[in-house]
């Protein structure tokens, strides 16, 4: 275990991201007096860990055995970091000064909350929520994920409209605040996700817990995104179809599960044929892919059931319907 003088630890995942570290990682550490600053390497192939060591000594390196995905790099990074909180952060994303006290003051001002997201805003359109996050998110009663500023592929302008402090259900994983010992108390992210949706399965497993997650529009960080896979990535469709439907399976309200699951295969089933005509089949295969996927880890999915679900978790019923059929 790694010490750690100050009670928060700015934890970056790489990835042969040398180009990201080097752009982004100096405001990192102009604006993070409050923390100690992490570099997990996933096994990259680049110069990444001589870049570090060259340029930016004062970060901390630890070296994973293998590229273990979004999922399993933070965790296994993380065992070897002491620190009270944690700032999972993404290599492509620009700090901005005071990012991080709002998020502190939350986490002191309410022991509940186990999670925060601070405004997240597009590097490239700086006026426009980011995709991966905006203002916090949420998902609706058939388990579609979207957030405050971002509702599919639909981005609002950023007019004040979330400067506010609230609760969400999900925090986004580019810039995902957490207590260190709610992430380990939950076994962290679920490691066969690899990348995609394993931050709102750890946040839903958090709420079924009893604890909170918040969003603080006090804090601002702007989110280059695609870094790793793009939008139209089929990988990023297949594993966005697989993790979604295996964390309804492991999450739900058992009433609920057995008909949400069905109606979702429908629509999936549907919505492939869209997505060859806009994308490629490619991105047909990869919902097939993602549904095969899912039945074959049924049986693990079923074994991490928490005993207790909420029956409250959506913010908003038929979304899908209401945004492409209702022009909302």
């Amino acid at each position: 275990m790694t010490e750690n003088s100050k009670n928060l630890a700015v934890v970056i995942l790489n990835w042969n991201g040398k180009s990201w570290l080097q752009k982004f990682l100096p405001g990192v550490i102009q604006f993070s007096e409050e923390a100690e600053i992490y570099v997990i390497d996933n096994s990259s192939t680049d110069d990444s860990i001589e870049v570090l060591k060259r340029k930016f000594p004062s970060v901390k390196i630890i070296i994973n055995d293998k590229n273990y995905g979004f999922a399993g790099g933070y965790n296994e990074g993380l065992k070897k970091i002491n620190a009270e909180y944690y700032c999972l952060l993404n290599s492509d994303v620009e700090v901005t000064e005071n990012w991080i006290k709002p998020v502190l003051n939350l986490f002191v001002k309410d022991s509940s909350i186990a999670a925060i997201q601070p405004k997240i805003l597009s590097f490239n359109n700086r006026d426009y929520f980011e995709f991966a996050g905006a203002a916090g998110g949420f998902i609706d009663n058939l388990g579609y994920p979207y957030c405050r500023g971002r509702v599919f592929d639909d981005l609002e302008k950023d007019k004040g409209q979330y400067n506010d402090e609230t609760k969400i259900f999900w925090a986004s994983g580019c810039c995902f605040f957490i207590r260190s010992k709610d992430f380990w108390e939950q076994k962290g992210f679920d490691e066969r996700f690899f990348a995609h949706q394993e931050e709102i399965d750890l946040c839903w497993r958090l709420i079924n817990s009893g604890k909170k997650v918040f969003y603080t529009g006090k804090s601002r960080v702007y989110h280059v995104g695609g870094g790793t896979l793009n939008k139209q990535s089929a990988q990023k469709t297949f594993l966005n179809i697989r993790n979604n439907f295996s964390m309804l399976l492991k999450n739900l309200p058992f009433p609920k599960l057995i008909g949400i699951i069905f109606l979702r295969l429908c629509l999936d089933g549907a919505a492939s044929f869209y997505f060859a005509y806009k994308n490629g089949l490619s991105h047909f295969w990869a919902v097939l892919r993602g549904h095969f996927g899912f039945y074959a880890q049924i049986p693990e999915t079923l074994k991490r059931r928490q005993q207790y679900q909420k029956s409250d978790y959506y913010q908003t019923k038929w979304l899908i319907f209401k945004h492409f059929l209702g022009g909302k």
